[in-house]
C-alpha cells in the first residue's frame, strides 16, 4: 500500500469524509487541497445508476465548457487530402488520413482527441482497435465523426469535452486548473452537472446520479452534495 506524503495528509485533515459539502463549499476547499507545485487539473467523478452493458444506458455525450479546460488539446483529423489545410487552419495539429494512419500503426498516440470526416472512416479499419483501446477511435455519438471538421476541431480547442461512463458506471472528466477563478470552474463544473442530467436515459427509476466528487491532481476527494449539484445546474 503506497504512502501519502505530508502534504497529502495535512489537505486530508481539512475535509470532512461525512460531509457533502455544496458546489461552492467544494471548489473553495478543492484549492485548498491541492498538493503539487504545478497548476493542477480540477477533476469531477460521477457514479452513476446505470448499467452500462444496457445500451439505453451507456450514455455518451458532449458539452461545451465556457471556460475551456486549462489544458492544450491535442486534436488529429482523418481528412481527405481537400480538407487538410482547414482542418490545421482550425487547430488541428496532424491532418490526413494515410500518413497518419500508418503513423498510429507505428505506435504513435501523442493526441486526445480525434475526429473523422465520414468518408474516412472506411480508411480506419486497421487502426480501429487501437483507438478504441484508448478511447480515442472518433464516434458520431460523440460528434467527432462531421462533415464540419474545422468547426469541431475548433470547439473541442476551445473546451468542447465528451461525457462518457464507463464499465463501472462512472463519469470523470476535467473542468479546469487550479488557477481558475472559483466563480469559473463553478461555471464549467455545473456545465457537466447538466449535461449529465440531459442525458438520463428515461428509463431510470431508481437514484441517476448516486455520488459527485471533486478531485485535484493527486490531491484527496471532496464529496458533494448531488442535490445542491443538480438544482444549482438547472
Amino acid at each position: 500500500m503506497s504512502k501519502h506524503g505530508k502534504k497529502y495528509v495535512e489537505a486530508v485533515k481539512l475535509i470532512d469524509e461525512e460531509t457533502r459539502y455544496t458546489v461552492d463549499e467544494a471548489i473553495e476547499l478543492l484549492k485548498k487541497t491541492s498538493t503539487t507545485k504545478f497548476d493542477s487539473s480540477c477533476e469531477v467523478h460521477f457514479n452513476m445508476g446505470l448499467d452500462p452493458t444496457q445500451a439505453e444506458e451507456n450514455i455518451r455525450t458532449t458539452v461545451a465548457l465556457p471556460n475551456g479546460t486549462g489544458k492544450d488539446i491535442k486534436v488529429v483529423a482523418f481528412v481527405g487530402d481537400d480538407l487538410v489545410k482547414e482542418a490545421k487552419a482550425a487547430g488541428a495539429s496532424e491532418a490526413g488520413t494515410a500518413e497518419l494512419v500508418a503513423k498510429i500503426e507505428k505506435g504513435w498516440l501523442d493526441f486526445d482527441v480525434a475526429v473523422a470526416a465520414p468518408d474516412q472512416m472506411k480508411s480506419l479499419g486497421k487502426i480501429a482497435k487501437t483507438l478504441g483501446q484508448k478511447r480515442l477511435m472518433p464516434n458520431p455519438k460523440a460528434g467527432t465523426v462531421t462533415p464540419d471538421i474545422a468547426k469541431t476541431v475548433e470547439a473541442l480547442k476551445k473546451g468542447k469535452v465528451e461525457i462518457r461512463v464507463d464499465k463501472e458506471a462512472n463519469l470523470h472528466n476535467i473542468f479546469g486548473k487550479v488557477s481558475f477563478d472559483d466563480a469559473k470552474l463553478k461555471e464549467n463544473l455545473l456545465a457537466i452537472v447538466k449535461a449529465v442530467m440531459d442525458a438520463k436515459p428515461s428509463g431510470i427509476k431508481g437514484t441517476y446520479m448516486k455520488s459527485l466528487t471533486l478531485t485535484t491532481s493527486m490531491g484527496p476527494g471532496v464529496k458533494v452534495d448531488t442535490r445542491d449539484a443538480m438544482v444549482a445546474a438547472k
